[in-house]
């Protein structure tokens, strides 16, 4: 008589990652859904390379201000004025880009001035028509870069 050996086998303990597939790609529309609700904020266009002066062949740029008060001002060449609000700045900006579609606008902020004042400035000229917005800052003085 012929003996039949068993074998004898284990259990095979294999993990389902179906499951936690499903539950990562329900996280993963959850995050995309969510994302441009929470993610605000003001575009700027920012430059590729130092900051340069303007080109004096460039038109006159519009210069919108905040002082360290917080009162903001809005210049075209010579002229400044004090503006009340934020909507008077977005209008007052607005009318002038109506005249000059082409001219640049400048944001410039006081060293002092929360950034928060500058950024609701940038925000409503936004609002009122502005597509890009510049920065005005003063040079950095380095030594030994003084005039030959």
């Amino acid at each position: 008589m012929q003996m039949r050996m068993r074998r004898r086998t284990r259990p095979m303990a294999e993990i389902n990652v179906v499951p936690y597939i499903d539950v990562m790609l329900v996280l993963l529309v959850i995050f995309i859904a969510t994302a441009p609700v929470v993610m605000q904020g003001v575009t700027v266009d920012l430059p590729q390379a130092e900051a340069e002066a303007m080109n004096e062949d460039q038109r006159t740029p519009i210069i919108a201000s905040v002082d360290k008060a917080g009162q903001y001002f809005v210049s075209i060449d010579t002229q400044s004025e004090r503006m009340p609000d934020l909507g008077a700045v977005a209008s007052f900006v607005a009318a002038e880009l109506g005249k000059d579609p082409a001219r640049p606008v400048v944001v410039q902020g006081d060293a002092q001035v929360a950034y928060d004042s500058v950024i609701q400035l940038m925000n409503a000229l936004k609002r009122g028509g502005v597509e890009t917005v510049g920065l005005m800052t003063d040079p950095i003085d380095l030594p030994g870069a003084g005039a030959k």
